[in-house]
């Protein structure tokens, strides 16, 4: 593994050419934007649409992101998550080309985020079932399964106008995100053993640590007391998910709403939310010949949940009931959604510091690549199933 890198700033000119090619670019964004919509309008749709975002969307979100974190959390507190490991265990060799304990990672990233494997990756009793050549492909198994519990249950919650169910949808999604994470991590190993060899462990020494798989840590008290304090705690992690995607969902949603959506029924721009230009369509429509038989898209609007799970899956879920309002998806756009959100899970703005913290740095380029194949294979995957079965 390559040696800590020293952390150092990195200074730059104050003025220098990105900074006069970034205020270019930022101007000509918004004056093609305000010269379509009118700048008055433009400023109120922003605003608008961010603060019904925060109230009907990141908050419905958070209430998810609770009772799961509180459901995670007494599962693990009384060992259901470790049977659930021993289950699990036995596949991972075959399918991933990882020990068992790998299968550890996969349940506390679903039940939480993509950077929950890197803890157990800095657990010395873990590490040691690894070769080095392994421990890089912890960060495309984990953020193929991140938040994979509230995006699963986010969309099982949803209906269309006509009442459509989407149980059976999100579980295909599922089998969807598994198969691209089998993709997307023989990819990543492919890369790994060309840059470590196959033979060398993590660790040659076992030592005297506690076996993570064996046994398991629980709070102290008696059996209500732990209950208690197991829900109390993971309903707490679940807030603070709630709010680290605040961000995430009112400026990139916003965004990506704005180029998705159209002016209102009227036909006419009036600052209210959800109005936009209408450029992802316009996108969409060129490559319709691409999307249709590979993800199965009926509309080209939805292109845009795809696009901004790339960077939070957080904020492309919340694109979801404003399609189903619209009639735009049905059950196979939800099953490849959720396929690639889970899949995808934001990994472009989580890889970089999953692969530093692995002190992988260098092979992030790789990670990124394999992981972008991956989540195709699982949208394709999820689109095939349900045709299949539906």
């Amino acid at each position: 593994m390559e040696d800590k890198d020293v952390v150092k700033k990195i200074m730059k000119k104050s003025i220098s050419l990105e900074g006069f090619i970034s205020m270019i670019l930022f101007i000509t964004f918004f004056f093609l934007m305000g010269r379509q919509m009118g700048t008055s309008n433009m400023f109120n749709t922003i605003m608008n649409t961010s603060h019904k975002l925060l109230l009907n969307t990141v908050f419905f979100i958070m209430g998810i992101a609770v009772i799961a974190g509180a459901v995670a959390a007494l599962l693990s507190e009384f060992g259901v998550i470790s049977i659930i490991n021993k289950i699990l265990s036995p596949l991972m060799r075959p399918l991933y080309d990882l020990p068992g304990a790998a299968a550890l990672g996969i349940v506390t990233t679903y039940l939480s985020d993509n950077p929950a494997i890197i803890t157990l990756a800095d657990d010395k009793g873990f590490k040691r079932y690894f070769k080095k050549y392994q421990i890089p492909a912890l960060t495309n198994l984990g953020t193929s399964f991140g938040m994979g519990l509230i995006v699963t249950t986010f969309m099982m919650g949803q209906k269309s106008n006509a009442g459509e169910d989407f149980f059976l949808a999100a579980i295909i999604g599922n089998v969807g995100a598994f198969i691209g994470s089998i993709i997307s991590v023989r990819i990543m190993l492919h890369f790994t053993k060309k840059h470590f060899g196959k033979d060398k462990w993590v660790s040659e020494d076992v030592g005297s640590d506690i076996d993570s798989l064996k046994y398991r840590e629980i709070r102290q008290g008696s059996t209500g007391s732990r209950m208690l304090s197991s829900m109390l705690e993971g309903g707490k992690t679940g807030v603070d998910m709630g709010l680290s995607i605040i961000p995430g969902v009112l400026v990139i949603c916003t965004l990506v709403l704005m180029i998705t959506n159209g002016p209102s029924l009227s036909g006419e721009y009036t600052g209210a939310a959800f109005e936009g230009v209408a450029v992802l369509p316009w996108i969409g429509s060129k490559l319709s010949f691409i999307i249709e038989p590979l993800l199965g898209f009926k509309n080209p609007e939805a292109i845009a949940f795809p696009i901004t799970s790339l960077g939070s899956v957080g904020a492309a879920i919340s694109l979801v009931p404003n399609f189903l309002e619209r009639g735009l998806i049905g059950g196979n756009e939800i099953a490849v959604f959720t396929a690639m959100g889970m899949c995808w899970s934001g990994y472009l703005s989580t890889h970089v510091a999953m692969m530093d913290a692995l002190k992988c740095r260098s092979l992030t380029g790789k990670a990124i690549l394999s992981h972008t194949v991956g989540g195709l294979g699982a949208g394709i995957s999820a689109h095939l199933i349900y045709m299949l079965i539906c």
